[in-house]
């Protein structure tokens, strides 16, 4: 995350791994780059532009954010099963970015674009208020140790910052395999006065929630994955 103005730094809540890029990445990122990766800029977008779509008030296509895509396999899984939502994703590695590029490619994908950069300023300059259909944000690092809990992703103002930009109705999807993170989540969701929980405490995996190749390892090995779903109110 970039600085404040302020004395004090923004914590960061990731660090920028130097991941090998692979020649099918790269030729993605040359190639589909150019059509679906946009770059930051601190000005609102108009996303039924971004996406080439021609939206009515009677029938609005919902965009839906992603923040920390990874690879890009769910991500792009479930754009393939819902052609008739665009999704928006955040995230800061270049080999995650070019791995998604290169399925939207594979895919044919026309509903899928990208921002490589710090999901708060994208949210902060980039996304309008009450403009989201969803917020998706799927095994975000848990820095596990105590003393890095500070640097998790999912803390107040962000969850305010997230909420505010969802469309009354809208929904916030977590999803996490780390239990002290997954209740340190809930709590905070439902700290916050523009979010209803849909369960009772977790709810279980949504459809529209792919099982990824990591979920389903991590599944053999026992261990546990936690989902919370919110809804603006």
């Amino acid at each position: 995350m970039s600085e404040d103005t302020g004395a004090h730094p923004r914590i960061r809540s990731y660090v920028l791994r130097a991941g090998r890029v692979g020649s099918g990445q790269a030729r993605a990122l040359a190639e589909v780059g150019p059509r679906c990766l946009l770059p930051f800029q601190p000005q609102v977008l108009d996303l039924d532009a971004v996406f080439g779509r021609v939206a009515s008030e009677s029938s609005p296509v919902p965009h839906v954010l992603e923040i920390g895509f990874g690879m890009g396999e769910g991500l792009a899984e479930t754009a393939t099963a819902h052609p008739d939502t665009d999704f928006l994703g955040v995230e800061v590695h270049t080999p995650g970015v070019g791995a998604l590029l290169k399925q939207i490619g594979e895919r044919g994908l026309t509903n899928v674009r990208v921002i490589q950069h710090d999901a708060v300023e994208v949210l902060e300059r980039m996304i309008a208020p009450d403009s989201l259909a969803g917020v998706r944000v799927f095994f975000p690092d848990p820095w596990h140790k105590k003393r890095h809990h500070k640097r998790r992703l999912i803390q107040p103002p962000l969850v305010a910052l997230l909420a505010s930009r969802l469309a009354p109705g809208g929904f916030m999807h977590l999803a996490t395999d780390w239990q002290d993170y997954a209740e340190q989540m809930l709590a905070v969701l439902s700290a916050e006065p523009l979010l209803a929980n849909t369960g009772t405490d977790f709810v279980p995996r949504p459809d529209t929630r792919p099982l990824t190749k990591f979920e389903q390892r991590g599944i053999r090995l026992g261990h546990g994955v936690w989902d919370l779903v919110f809804r603006r109110v």
